[in-house]
């Protein structure tokens, strides 16, 4: 598995154990994070802190240069939020653990000429099974149903 995936499914993993959704997301730049982050909309009352824009938070402000330069990796198909961030920022690369459980705009995504790239990873898929069985509520409540 690539290194940079396996960072965000520890951050997924933080989240749950932190009583939060495992949802989880790195920012790579040059082949190094300069970004981690994982959902924590439970944990902080928050109503925006998805993975990415946590991450994106952690991250710290970057040049247009440097983000052009970047990929975000999250082991979840980023909301329309989290996706209106990767265009804002012109994040020209996404690498997304799964879309089974949730997908966000990834044809608009694309079609604004990001690459996106769905590696359909099963423990990302088993952390937001396991996730949604448990708690549907909460979940329905993190994507807005």
């Amino acid at each position: 598995m690539d290194e940079f995936l396996a960072a965000a499914i520890e951050e997924a993993k933080q989240g749950l154990a932190e009583g939060g959704i495992p949802i989880g997301s790195v920012l790579v730049i040059d082949g190094k994070i300069v970004g981690r982050g994982h959902n924590k909309r439970v944990q902080k009352g928050s109503s925006v802190l998805h993975a990415e824009m946590d991450c994106l938070e952690n991250a710290g402000r970057f040049s247009a240069a440097e983000y052009q330069r970047a990929t975000l990796y999250s082991t979840l198909s980023p909301c329309d939020m989290c996706s209106g961030a990767v265009l804002l920022y012109g994040i020209p690369k996404v690498i997304v653990g799964e879309n089974t459980t949730f997908q966000g705009p990834e044809a608009y995504v694309k079609s604004r000429g990001v690459d996106v790239t769905v590696v359909d990873n099963t423990e990302c898929k088993q952390l937001m099974h396991d996730f949604i069985a448990n708690h549907p509520t909460l979940w329905n409540e993190d994507i807005g149903e």
